[in-house]
């Protein structure tokens, strides 16, 4: 691959970082978001260039949407000590061609605008609704090319872990399901896969169908990207489309339009 990009998820439980070109997302690897200092983060990415199989010197750019600022300053010192690469923060460095209406527009985190951004690009319905199953559940609503905003309700893994915390005698869960229909649980394991799973795909089923009537389009269409959303779109109905690398797509193509206004596409 000739000049890759590394492209950079930072989120509040998850890193993850993945190899792509200017056509697509090619290979990617997840880390837990943990304290880390420039020299041991730009550490870890060397030894990723391994896994990517290039060397650190072949990566033109680093692009990245962050939800978390104390590590965005250790990340460009990462970038800069390791790599003498240029790195681009979407929104801030990277403008995005979507028009955001939410009340206060800084407010939005860059995972969800990067998403929408994406989703409008891959999906050409006039109304949109992006689910992300990630540290919490994102409802993102799209319609025409503004991204209207929506709804956050708990994460999965959140849920789970808010369980095992408060009740000492919870046995460690799985979130595997035996079938498409809800089992009723006969032991303490299965009562909490089938609850957190059908639970959340109630919750999904839902709440797409109330935001179906607030933005006024039956035929809107459902999107879910996300760490766990293959598991809740298996029992879930009403999901039209599973896009698990959504913001790194998103990503990609931000950096891509940028360069092309710049007259350096390839």
């Amino acid at each position: 691959m000739t000049n890759p990009l590394f492209l950079f998820d930072l989120g509040n439980t998850n890193m993850k970082i993945s190899l792509a070109s200017l056509r697509g997302v090619e290979k990617s690897l997840v880390v837990p978001t943990r304290e880390y200092t420039s020299d041991s983060l730009g550490l870890l990415l060397r030894d990723a260039c391994s896994f990517f199989a290039i060397a650190p010197d072949q990566v033109r750019a680093w692009v990245v949407s962050s939800v978390v600022p104390p590590l965005d300053r250790i990340l460009v010192g990462a970038a800069q000590r390791f790599f003498a690469c240029p790195i681009y923060f979407v929104p801030h460095d990277i403008p995005l061609a979507i028009e955001n209406r939410y009340a206060r527009p800084r407010e939005v985190g860059a995972d969800r605008l990067v998403a929408a951004f994406a989703g409008r690009r891959l999906f050409e319905d006039k109304t949109l609704i992006l689910i992300d199953f990630g540290t919490a559940t994102t409802f993102d609503c799209v319609q025409d090319n503004a991204y209207l905003g929506g709804l956050i309700c708990p994460g999965v893994l959140s849920s789970v872990r808010a369980l095992g915390t408060t009740t000492a005698k919870l046995p460690q869960i799985s979130l595997e399901t035996t079938g498409s229909e809800v089992e009723i649980g006969r032991d303490t394991a299965t009562s909490l896969n089938q609850g957190i799973v059908h639970g959340f795909a109630a919750m999904v089923e839902g709440l797409t169908d109330r935001l179906k009537k607030s933005l006024g389009d039956d035929r809107a269409v459902i999107v879910a990207t996300g760490g766990f959303a293959e598991k809740i779109v298996s029992v879930c109905s009403g999901i039209d489309h599973v896009q698990p690398d959504l913001l790194m797509q998103g990503l990609r193509m931000a950096y891509r339009d940028m360069i092309r206004e710049q007259g350096e596409g390839r």
